[in-house]
């Protein structure tokens, strides 16, 4: 399923989204860097929620165990199918990237 860019004014309120949805699904948090290369994070636990704080540009992504800082993220990317969201792609200033995958398909409330 080919990534959908979302629009930087677009971010809080998908994160919110995203967020409200939420009902006790897991997800796993894979790091993709050219410095450390690929690693999970964390692997399919709770997903608390992802904000984003347009006035610092940070994205929070809080997992149970693990609350996880992006800063200064560039890009945000979703992947969705007719089911739901399905994962959420962040590149950091730095070019790394952050993979939220989850477990089940999530379904957004109707904006």
């Amino acid at each position: 399923m080919p990534l959908r860019r979302l629009r930087r004014g677009e971010w809080r309120e998908y994160c919110d989204r995203l967020s409200k949805a939420l009902a006790g699904g897991s997800a796993e948090l894979e790091v993709v860097s050219l410095a450390l290369g690929d690693r999970l994070a964390t692997q399919w636990v709770r997903l608390l929620g992802v904000t984003y704080d347009a006035k610092s540009n940070v994205m929070e992504v809080a997992l149970e165990g693990l609350d996880h800082m992006i800063a200064d993220p560039i890009d945000v990317c979703v992947e969705e199918t007719a089911r739901g969201v399905v994962a959420l792609e962040i590149t950091a200033g730095g070019g790394e990237q952050e993979i939220v995958r989850l477990r089940e398909p999530l379904p957004l409330p109707a904006d």
